[in-house]
């Protein structure tokens, strides 16, 4: 099935890059090489200090660049067009354009699951959700491989999986939350034993846990907390003034947190926060007072920074839970 909005925004993007390579008739010639990444993407500790948006922008095609395009640094953001790729290119635009537009594809994998003593989800996560992490979705969450984990950013998810064993699969599968890192043969999943069983027909569920790994399908789906903006808790360990950690939780529709800033009123500048692990982000020597935050989300509306002002009141204490102004769907 074609969706209109997805492919006039691509066609807009197509009509607007064409005439630009058109344009760029005048290359230099240099060589090229390329870099180890676990994903494929940018890296997140690059010279120009992007973080997390140094990895993810312009779909993870970046490069790192020599010193007379570096510039001391005047150089970062600059783009550049490499003339053996402007064919492929082309080739790339007219096969995919199809393939977008059908957004009910499901992508092909395979699942496991791991032992838990309730069957619900391990609240010692790398994603930093405690106790939440376990109980969160009722129990039918996931560790989930390097491409779907993205560094932390992808930490609360949603998806939709099915397996392909037609007698003993439900045609609907489950709906699990990304809670957690984790990948074995071949695997992009790995289910709390509740949310593996719920993708069984009734009365099946044991002759499924017996595959111990199964062919599955899979999407991304909007995640939806009724009542909820974007939370935020204050990490255990943090000790005010000296040191806030925060938790982001709840992160609605289809959306990854890329990276957060604070507000530093004395020099009137967002200061990056440090993502420490999962979806868990620090400041050292954050600001006296009340705080504002800020998202680099990344979703179906693009690439946006999104403010929460007063997000945090300044007797913030370890622990708390605040829930901000930010509805993402």
């Amino acid at each position: 099935m074609k969706k209109s909005h997805v492919l006039l925004p691509l066609l807009v993007q197509v009509i607007v890059l064409l005439p630009l390579l058109c344009l760029s008739d005048d290359f230099v010639s240099s060589r090229a090489t390329y870099y180890g990444s676990p994903d494929c993407k940018g890296n997140p500790r690059g010279a120009c200090g992007y973080g997390e948006l140094g990895r993810d922008i312009n779909d993870g095609e970046v490069s790192g660049v020599s010193s007379r395009l570096w510039k001391n640094g005047a150089g970062c953001g600059a783009c550049y067009q490499k003339s053996h790729v402007l064919l492929p290119l082309l080739v790339q635009v007219i096969v995919l354009l199809p393939l977008l537009c059908l957004s009910d594809d499901f992508v092909s994998s395979r699942a496991t699951y791991y032992g838990s003593p309730d069957c619900k989800g391990n609240p010692r996560g790398a994603c930093g959700y405690g106790e939440l992490g376990r109980d969160i979705n009722d129990g039918e969450v996931s560790g989930v491989s390097s491409r779907l984990w993205k560094n932390g950013a992808g930490c609360g998810a949603c998806y939709q999986v099915r397996c392909k064993i037609p007698p003993h699969c439900n045609e609907e599968g489950v709906y699990v939350v990304a809670t957690d890192y984790g990948e074995g043969d071949g695997t992009d999943f790995i289910f709390s034993p509740k949310a593996y069983g719920s993708m069984a027909r009734p009365g099946t569920e044991f002759q499924l846990y017996s595959f111990g790994v199964v062919d599955v399908e899979y999407q991304r789906v909007p995640c939806r907390y009724g009542g909820y903006n974007l939370v935020y808790k204050i990490h255990e360990k943090s000790y005010n003034p000296h040191h806030l950690a925060i938790l982001i939780l709840y992160v609605g529709g289809v959306n990854d947190i890329l990276a957060v800033e604070v507000w530093q009123e004395d020099c009137k500048e967002w200061k990056r926060m440090r993502r420490v692990f999962g979806a868990v982000h620090d400041y050292q020597n954050p600001p006296r007072g009340t705080l504002s935050l800020r998202f680099l989300v990344y979703g179906s509306a693009g690439l946006n920074w999104v403010e929460s002002q007063n997000a945090l009141p300044a007797d913030w204490t370890a622990g708390a839970t605040y829930n901000s102004n930010i509805l993402l769907s």
